[in-house]
């Protein structure tokens, strides 16, 4: 079993079991207000295993179960093992909400679930590795580092915009990490990553 499976199951798993149990989510989601006022820390990683509904997690599996695949493979040929897959997915999980903590750490009302930051990561870490590898979104084919470059400006956008209850900034530091995590853990992949935007594939 890849690690990526594990994650799918166990994220199943405790979302499923949290549908419409109200109390269970509010024990794990990420509340900036509980960790600032009761140093509830546990809740950066409780947050990523619990989502709102079936359409909510399916998305966040369906899209990490394709790309945390690919991302497992580069890491074991380009980075020496697949445990650094699973350090990604961890910071994936703590790093994107740091930004959110400190905007809502005095918002008592302000909750967060989903695992979009991690899974952004991942498919992000992908990008770094196939700059030019397809991507289909909604069906239409776009090469990963373009769908790369306009989903950041999409979340930083939505970021400022606000108001339909999406944590952007978690997709946004969540895909930022995912770009910058295997160059820091193996330097000589930034070489890597700058020859094959040269490969241009038309």
């Amino acid at each position: 079993m890849t690690f990526t499976i594990a994650i799918i199951v166990i994220t199943c798993l405790v979302s499923i079991t949290s549908f419409n149990r109200p109390e269970q989510v509010d024990k794990l989601s990420f509340w900036p207000y509980k960790v600032n006022n009761e140093r509830q820390y546990y809740r950066y990683i409780t947050s990523g295993f619990v989502h709102a509904d079936f359409m909510h997690l399916f998305f966040n599996m369906f899209t990490l179960y394709f790309f945390g695949t690919i991302a497992e493979g580069y890491m074991q040929a380009y980075m020496g093992g697949k445990i650094y897959f699973v350090l990604l997915y961890v910071l994936g999980l703590v790093l994107p909400d740091v930004s959110t903590y400190f905007k809502y750490k005095d918002v008592y009302g302000y909750r967060a679930i989903g695992a979009s930051g991690a899974v952004s990561a991942v498919l992000f870490s992908s990008v770094l590795f196939a700059p030019w590898a397809p991507i289909y979104v909604f069906f239409i084919k776009v090469w990963a580092i373009l769908y790369a470059v306009l989903f950041l400006i999409y979340s930083a956008y939505m970021s400022k915009r606000g108001g339909d209850g999406i944590n952007h900034d978690a997709h946004f530091w969540g895909a930022v990490l995912g770009l910058v995590f295997p160059i820091v853990m193996k330097p000589e992949l930034a070489k890597y990553f700058l020859e094959q935007l040269t490969r241009l594939p038309f």
